[in-house]
């Protein structure tokens, strides 16, 4: 029962229940019929089912369902009528199954009527999704898969060419309506977004078909999509096309199972124009023997057929009319099938050829022919049939050949063949290509759809695309796509988004990923990244450029610390060694030693010991070093200071310098204990900068950084009162004391760490080289403020530049006039036979006498003391007398 005309003539305007008028011979219909008769000649003649022979009733639906349902009545009737009962379980038609019908809408149309009766009816091309609902359907069953699988092979196919934007036109039956349901579904699951959607009238002749297709036809000229689904019958199809050829527009277009093989659209005008077409097709396969039976097309002996007549007719007789000059319009129809020498035969009926071979495709009626053996096998096991016989009842109910058939096996071509649970088989589907052939197309196959895998195997990977005229596959996207390191940003649906870029912590690795993806444990990654890596560490290395420098000026340093100790030891009886106090200055190049030990800590991979050794070592060797410069600054404050008042000789008593070196470093030590116990020093576990790809191997002085605060302020305020102490004897002459050196030494190292706390608080991977510079710099500082020069001074210093000239010298230059009062302040002199001197304070008044005494100088002092009162002389330092001076009982080691 399949339709041999593809509509009835007039049909909204049918008011009484007459018969129907068909037109439009449907050859690919009727050649599938005929693959039903044939194979069912083969199986009588193989003897498959021993002494029964197979007949049958060909039936033409006219692809509508009303006169389908009148061809089951007559199928049915027995003595040329249908009973009404209330149980058929007895009903034994002469019709057991029905095979058909072609389209959907027919098909679950004659089923609702056919579940009264329970004949089977045995589909090779409904593939509506409804029929597999055995609850509504019992009866069908199909030799072709369901929709559902063709439009997840459909919407899988998109995603595979990466089509994501694709418009439907489907029709209002209920083939359309299901299939168009099913890939919405399909779509969503491929990230595949319907760009539009039209509904054609399914029936031709509608009274506002050709509105709608114009319609339909201005959406896709009008949308970006360049793909188009078409979900229609074969002439709707034509229809669409002709419009589509007119307008000259062309697309990718994907076609449903209902018309991937029509040879009446792939053989139309100008076919080349309207773009690429694919589509998904039943499995098919073609048969020599089948072509050979159209070859030598006639009636089976014995029978009759109306369809095989009206075919001959249409092919071999001769219409004179439609070959002159000009044709009524009906010739249009009938010179498509009408054969040149048509007019040269007396006996059409008697005539054959090739025609219908190469006009159709008879290789898509594979599938109707496994029908006819699904029918046979199930037949043969309910007949119980052997090799000789077949003993079963012959007359039997239809619903026992239903039941046989929902079990039945069976091998055809190599193949193996079964209905599932819900009465489809499962046997995938052929992916096919229509290729041009001159100015019509061929249908080519280039891949296969695995139902039970769900994945597509394609036999052709590269083709010229019509669409671009090269081998690039046509694009069909809402959007351009995010490449990899970005993801999409959805916008009003899922295939139309921006790209965003992948922060920090997250990649992407692959095109249109719809987030990002977070970094395994131990990896990172920065904006924009398509994957992660581990971060590098970051510490001072021994080979890189920056230590090396560090290194080296601290080596550096320890040898000018040598080089100053030798000469200080060497030339320790020297005039400006003396001024140095070379014990003191010893003192403080240990110290200064240690600071350069400990810069050498801030190198290599740091550990919870060196982070505590390096800041411990640094505190306790330059408090050790800026004590001693404090003794240096109190000394020569005290000359300042007048002796008589209490307090003042309070302040000098307190001038013992080891005792003052031992307790100030002591209270550094006490400060680095008490930091070491509640604040210490660590490894730094703070998480590095999201932008960086550098993780900070580096210490941490601690979670409150107090301890820390608290070490580099004693030393800063050790250095500042050491300053303000030198401020204020910066009267005193250079010769006799080192104000100069001290103030500008303690003012670099202020300056240094003042300088030094906002970079270390606002750098990052420089912080770990602050610390280290500054102590270079502020060491270097003492250095050269306090070793070199008196260094030079005993290297290169005058030789005759005695302590008798030198204060003549500062005498000019301090003195006013010259008429000195009795007050003005004047210096002691010093024993010739001494290299030791003593400076009095501004108090001190001198005398004139002719004799000087002089005390024993002590291990570092020497006390000259006045012995009269004589008048002043204004300048007795250049006088020939001896000068003698009056000392209050303070004197000062210089």
């Amino acid at each position: 029962m399949l339709p041999s005309h593809g509509k009835v003539k007039a049909v909204h305007e049918r008011i009484t229940p007459e018969n129907f008028d068909c037109s439009d011979f449907d050859l690919s219909s009727f050649v599938r019929s005929l693959a039903v008769m044939h194979e069912i000649e083969v199986i009588n003649a193989a003897g498959i089912l021993p002494g029964v022979r197979l007949g049958y009733l060909m039936c033409d639906t006219c692809s509508y369902p009303s006169r389908a349902l009148q061809n089951v009545e007559h199928m049915l009737a027995i003595n040329g009528s249908l009973d009404v009962k209330c149980n058929y379980s007895d009903f034994r038609p002469r019709v057991k199954v029905i095979i058909g019908a072609r389209y959907s809408e027919v098909s679950i149309s004659v089923a609702r009527l056919l579940n009264v009766y329970m004949v089977p009816l045995l589909s090779s091309s409904s593939s509506s999704p409804a029929l597999s609902d055995k609850l509504r359907f019992p009866v069908v069953i199909r030799t072709v898969p369901s929709d559902i699988h063709q439009t997840e092979a459909l919407a899988k196919m998109m995603a595979y060419y990466q089509w994501n934007w694709v418009g439907v036109v489907y029709g209002d039956d209920d083939y359309g309506k299901a299939a168009f349901q099913s890939f919405l579904g399909d779509a969503e699951a491929n990230d595949v977004c319907v760009a539009y959607q039209e509904v054609l009238p399914h029936y031709l002749d509608h009274s506002n078909s050709e509105e709608r297709i114009k319609q339909a036809v201005q959406t896709i000229r009008s949308s970006n999509a360049q793909i188009v689904l078409l979900i229609l019958k074969s002439e709707l199809v034509k229809v669409l096309f002709k419009e589509m050829i007119k307008t000259n527009t062309s697309r990718v277009w994907i076609s449903s199972d209902a018309w991937s093989r029509s040879s009446s659209i792939a053989q139309m005008d100008d076919i080349n124009k309207v773009g690429d077409i694919l589509g998904f097709t039943f499995v098919s396969s073609k048969s020599e023997s089948f072509d050979n039976y159209l070859k030598n097309l006639t009636v089976t002996p014995g029978g009759y057929n109306h369809f095989i007549e009206k075919y001959k007719n249409l092919r071999f007789n001769c219409s004179s009319e439609c070959f002159s000059s000009n044709p009524p319009s009906y010739c249009t129809d009938i010179l498509r099938f009408k054969s040149h020498n048509a007019c040269n035969f007396n006996d059409p009926q008697a005539q054959n050829d090739d025609y219908l071979v190469k006009s159709t495709d008879t290789s898509e009626s594979y599938l109707h022919r496994v029908a006819v053996w699904a029918v046979a096998n199930a037949l043969r096991k309910l007949l119980k049939c052997n090799d000789s016989t077949c003993s079963g009842e012959i007359n039997f109910p239809p619903w026992k050949l239903l039941r046989e058939l929902k079990k039945v096996q069976f091998e055809f071509n190599n193949q193996k063949f079964f209905f599932d649970e819900h009465g489809d088989f499962v046997n995938g589907y052929d992916l096919i290509r229509w290729e041009k052939d001159g100015r019509r197309r061929r249908i080519q196959k280039i891949g296969i759809y695995h139902i039970l895998d769900r994945k597509i195997e394609l036999d052709v990977k590269e083709t010229t695309w019509l669409l671009t005229d090269n081998t690039s596959t046509p694009q069909s996207r809402c959007s351009k796509s995010c490449s990899p390191g970005w993801v999409k940003k959805i916008l009003n649906m899922s295939c139309c988004y921006n790209c965003t870029e992948c922060v920090e912590g997250t990649y992407s690795d692959d095109k249109d990923l719809p987030n990002c993806k977070r970094c395994p444990k131990g990896t990172w990654s920065l904006k924009g990244w398509t994957k992660c890596k581990p971060r590098s560490e970051f510490f001072l290395r021994w080979s890189d450029p920056h230590p090396i420098t560090i290194i080296a000026a601290a080596a550096f340093g320890f040898l000018l610390l040598m080089f100053t100790c030798i000469v200080f030891l060497v030339y320790r009886n020297s005039l400006p060694m003396k001024k140095a106090e070379v014990r003191l200055s010893c003192v403080m190049k240990a110290g200064l030693a240690v600071s350069f030990a400990s810069v050498i800590l801030f190198v290599g991979k740091p550990n919870v010991h060196l982070c505590r050794a390096r800041q411990v070592m640094y505190a306790m060797g330059f408090t050790l070093c800026v004590s001693c410069i404090l003794v240096k600054a109190y000394r020569t404050f005290l000359v300042f200071l007048p002796f008589g008042q209490i307090t003042n000789r309070r302040l000098h008593r307190l001038y013992k310098p080891p005792v003052i070196v031992i307790v100030l470093t002591a209270l550094q030590g006490i400060i680095c204990l008490f930091w070491l116990i509640f604040d210490s020093p660590d490894i730094d576990d703070k998480p590095p900068s999201p932008q960086s790809m550098t993780k900070m191997i580096q210490c941490s002085e601690g979670k409150t950084y107090i301890g820390f605060g608290i070490m580099l302020s004693y030393i800063a305020l050790l250095a500042l009162v050491g300053f303000l102490l030198a401020f204020k004897g910066r009267k005193v002459p250079q010769e006799f004391s080192e104000t100069g050196y001290i103030i500008f030494s303690m003012l670099m190292y202020l300056f240094v760490w003042v300088c030094f706390i906002p970079v270390y608080i606002t750098s990052t991977e420089e912080s770990t080289t602050v610390q280290p510079s500054a102590i270079l710099v502020s060491s270097y500082g003492v250095i050269f403020c306090h070793f070199l020069p008196k260094c030079y001074e005993a290297l290169w210093g005058s030789k005759t530049d005695t302590l008798e000239s030198i204060l003549r010298r500062w005498r000019v230059i301090s003195s006013p006039s010259p008429e000195t009062d009795k007050d003005t302040p004047t210096m002691n002199t010093v024993s010739e036979n001494t290299s030791r001197v003593s400076v009095s304070s501004n108090s001190t008044v001198l005398r004139s006498s002719e004799t000087l005494s002089v005390i024993s100088p002590t291990d570092s002092e020497m006390a000259i003391i006045p012995m009269s009162k004589e008048k002043i002389h204004p300048y007795p330092l250049f006088t020939n007398h001896v000068t003698k001076l009056r000392n209050r009982h303070r004197s000062l080691s210089l």
